[in-house]
């Protein structure tokens, strides 16, 4: 079965020696300092922690392009969702924002989701909620790659959620940590840089064929679409998803003419009519073969 992801769990090679050496160093040390990944000892692009989420009650093309809650790179860039207009249908490029913090303060996080849990094997429990969606917490340590998903994490409240008080505590304890990602000038002590927008050198186009409704004014004005032709390669053989990554001058072209897009515009390519789902590649992202596993 296919199921989306927002996040490649495989370091490079390069990487993975790098981290070896690093765990050689620190033998002896303390075992919390042990799993703090410098930055420095990653190459730029590498992912050091993610919170996304996955599954949930949404559509295919909104699972397969779902964008993770936050990433921070070893070279201390972080990326985040910036401020939606509450309006529909929404604009068709999503607003990425990102900021840069100190190797100390990418430290800092990386301790943080250890001291949070993630990393450890516990007894979450299974909240008897339906159709939530599950957080996803990764980290990079110099032990390698460590992951925990927590299914319905706000969802685990009052007396009838089954959950034992260590299984709650559990929770609580990662659901904080997410919360504290809100805020960096609170989760690592001093104000990072002003975000500004993110720049992707590469956009997948998650495309199915336009169906007008009820909701959806039928006179959205069409737009030639400037990519490869779509759908593209499929995504799944059980959707009728197509995919195709843009860059260079035809990238250009798309973030001009997606600044009056939106959602709902349908795009054409090839004298037909295409729902378009665009969604910027993250720095460990090369393609369309990233939004699924």
């Amino acid at each position: 079965m296919t199921t989306f992801r927002g996040v490649r769990v495989a370091a490079t090679a390069a990487s993975l020696l790098l981290l070896a050496t690093a765990c050689a160093q620190n033998a002896g040390t303390d075992s919390t300092e042990d799993n703090a990944a410098g930055g420095s000892s990653l190459s730029p692009d590498a992912l050091v922690l993610r919170v996304d989420h996955t599954g949930g009650f949404s559509t295919p093309a909104m699972l397969a392009t779902r964008l993770p809650v936050i990433s921070v790179y070893a070279d201390g860039r972080v990326i985040t969702q910036g401020p939606t207009i509450l309006v529909y249908p929404g604009p068709a490029m999503p607003n990425l924002q990102v900021q840069t913090i100190s190797a100390d303060q990418v430290d800092e996080l990386v301790k943080q989701a250890i001291e949070a849990g993630v990393g450890t094997e516990q007894d979450l429990g299974t909240p008897p909620v339906a159709d939530a969606t599950s957080t996803r917490f990764t980290v990079q340590t110099d032990e390698g790659i460590q992951q925990l998903e927590v299914y319905a994490l706000g969802d685990f409240g009052g007396s009838e959620s089954g959950l034992t008080e260590e299984q709650v505590a559990a929770r609580e304890k990662l659901q904080s940590f997410a919360e504290s990602l809100t805020d960096l000038s609170s989760a690592v002590g001093t104000s990072p840089e002003d975000s500004e927008p993110y720049v992707a050198d590469a956009i997948a186009a998650v495309a199915e064929p336009w169906v007008g409704n009820d909701e959806v004014d039928e006179s959205q004005p069409e737009v030639a679409w400037p990519g490869p032709q779509l759908p593209g390669e499929s995504l799944s053989e059980t959707i009728e998803l197509g995919c195709v990554a843009v860059t260079g001058a035809e990238l250009d072209e798309l973030r001009e003419v997606a600044v009056d897009a939106t959602t709902a515009t349908p795009w054409i390519s090839d004298g037909k009519r295409w729902t378009v789902v665009l969604r910027p590649l993250l720095p460990d992202e090369t393609g369309c073969a990233d939004l699924v596993e």
